[in-house]
């Protein structure tokens, strides 16, 4: 699919997001393995990397070893961000430790159902766990990073509006964030309505960074990229071969945006991407075997 001409500011953040991948696989990845995968993904050239969460092991186990990962990896850090995920201050309080660990991604959903089903707090009370978070950033020198996760509708039968997530971004940016990843967690968004969305945002908050993580089929994620992508969002969230899902959103897991789709969008159009394909292809062969080896 062809966008429109490219322009100089064209330049895409692209972020590698394994923790998304993995976290609905049940069977447990050795650390090693896991370890491995992020060394190699490194060197790649990716703009970031969605490390792991410093979240309970009951609630996710397959992220129980995010300490350990982060450990192994503090001797290869270099230009690409590293982010986890904390859903509270205790995670916040443990990712702090990591001087090579960049920014923390705090999922916020303007969906009550699940906010409650993946942190066990309302909307309300996330927005005061956040502006805690906040501080605590701030104190470790770290970049927030708040996905505005059901950002384009729920399965839960809630009111789901442009007004509402007007409203929240304006509350969010009010705090001071600068950098908002608008979430399609199931999988659920409309070329259009993505576009619609986007071009809300950024012309309402034309100084914060909008990004796209959608979870997609794979039929029609490449419509999905482009909206976004015509709408001026220049951060992409992506995992290789599309694995991941969210466990907490319902018992179908939508996968990620595949990444090499994205390399494939961004080359056929000219787009300055940064990332090196020939390190890309081989991680996506490493990734190809871990996964299989792990999810049959």
């Amino acid at each position: 699919m062809k966008c429109s001409t490219p322009t100089e500011k064209d330049h895409i953040q692209l972020i590698e997001c394994p923790r998304d991948a993995w976290q609905g696989i049940t069977k447990f990845i050795p650390t090693s393995k896991k370890t491995n995968y992020i060394k190699q993904l490194l060197s790649c050239g990716f703009y970031g990397i969605d490390v792991g969460s410093f979240v309970s092991p009951k609630a996710i186990p397959q992220m129980k070893d995010t300490q350990l990962i982060f450990e192994s990896i503090k001797e290869c850090s270099n230009k690409t961000r590293l982010l986890a995920i904390v859903a509270n201050t205790k995670g916040a309080e443990m990712g702090g430790q990591f001087p090579h660990l960049d920014d923390f991604g705090f999922p916020f959903s303007i969906s009550e159902t699940f906010q409650m089903r993946n942190t066990h707090k309302t909307i309300e009370e996330s927005y005061e766990e956040l502006q805690r978070i906040l501080e605590i950033s701030n104190k470790f020198q770290k970049e927030m990073v708040v996905y505005l996760s059901m950002g384009f509708g729920n399965p839960f039968n809630e009111t789901w509006n442009y007004e509402i997530v007007t409203y929240w971004l304006e509350k969010l940016t009010k705090l001071g964030i600068k950098t908002i990843s608008l979430s399609d967690t199931i999988g659920c968004s409309t070329p259009k309505q993505i576009k619609q969305v986007f071009t809300n945002a950024l012309q309402n908050h034309p100084t914060v960074n909008f990004g796209a993580h959608l979870h997609s089929e794979a039929h029609n994620s490449i419509e999905k990229l482009n909206a976004a992508f015509e709408a001026g969002c220049r951060r992409f969230d992506g995992a290789i071969q599309g694995v991941g899902g969210c466990p907490m959103a319902s018992t179908q897991l939508i996968g990620n945006m595949p990444t090499e789709k994205m390399i494939s969008y961004f080359t056929e159009n000219k787009i300055d991407f940064g990332v090196d394909v020939l390190r890309f292809e081989s991680c996506y062969n490493t990734a190809k075997r871990l996964f299989e080896n792990y999810t049959t």
